[in-house]
């Protein structure tokens, strides 16, 4: 396996994982959020029962509801899920449209927020304040680790191995630990390997540092264990990321890597796999 490099070195290496997105630029979503607040407009009566006839009409765009009074889409199915036991709003809308839009009105005043904000006319303040609170960025966090997933994935399938993602591997005492990949069986894995890319910061980078911790701290002698981490997220969590590479430089773990060096990444899973025979 390769020595560990400089620290600053890796930090240099570190790249942005998810390109800029222009906040004024239209995509799909906003397109069928506009054409169903059009639709919106279009109703003579914003009362429980007309709102009740617009959602059995267009039950695809219930959330554009939730949004009205607050909800993300993965806050209104969890509320959804909680009064009528389903996520589904499609089928709600379509069998229960009353039930739907009398709970929405009980329980976050949606006919009084509809009624106000459709008559508002929005300030250039209100569009930044709203972006502020955006969550869009998550959704971009979210396929920038899955982006490192991806690629390490395809080359453990490039290289012929057996491997499972997401999941624990067992090691010393019985003990188990997460992992990104594991080639082999959980229960006696040969390579385990973290995915941790984050071009923003939070805590999900020091919980990041907490399972290739437990990673090092589990393995047993006969386990390779990997990291590949980047993102310019890690350049504001400089302490977190030096307590993985400090893991690399003792040994704790075999390898540490960015993307620009998955080259080295796949000469070393390479050379493992066969020295274990399972390639």
């Amino acid at each position: 396996m390769s020595t560990a490099g400089d620290f600053d070195d890796y930090l240099a290496s570190l790249g942005r994982l998810t390109s800029h997105v222009d906040p004024t630029a239209s995509t799909p979503e906003a397109e069928r959020i506009t054409q169903a607040t059009a639709r919106l407009g279009e109703l003579l009566d914003t009362d429980v029962a007309g709102l009740a006839a617009w959602v059995r009409d267009n039950p695809t765009d219930v959330p554009v509801l939730g949004l009205a009074v607050g909800l993300s889409q993965e806050k209104l199915k969890n509320a959804l899920r909680d009064r009528f036991d389903t996520s589904g709003w499609h089928a709600l809308a379509r069998t229960q449209p009353v039930d739907l839009v009398t709970w929405l009105d009980t329980e976050f005043d949606l006919v009084r927020m509809l009624r106000t904000q459709l008559s508002r006319t929005f300030t250039f303040a209100d569009i930044l304040v709203a972006r502020a609170g955006t969550r869009a960025t998550a959704t971009r966090a979210g396929a920038s680790g899955r982006r490192i997933e991806d690629e390490i994935e395809d080359i453990a399938r490039d290289i012929g191995l057996d491997y499972v993602t997401r999941s624990r591997f067992a090691g010393r005492n019985g003990r188990t630990a997460p992992a990104d990949l594991i080639v082999g069986d959980p229960s006696s894995a040969d390579i385990v390997v973290a995915a941790k890319g984050f071009d923003s910061t939070g805590s999900k980078l020091t919980d990041a540092v907490r399972e290739i911790e437990e990673m090092a701290e589990v393995r047993l002698p006969t386990q390779l264990v990997l990291a590949v981490i980047d993102g310019i997220g890690w350049k504001s969590r400089q302490s977190d990321l030096r307590r993985i590479h400090q893991l690399w430089v003792t040994r704790q773990i075999d390898g540490m890597y960015t993307l620009v060096g998955l080259d080295r990444f796949r000469d070393d899973v390479t050379e493992f796999a066969k020295l274990r025979r399972l390639i």
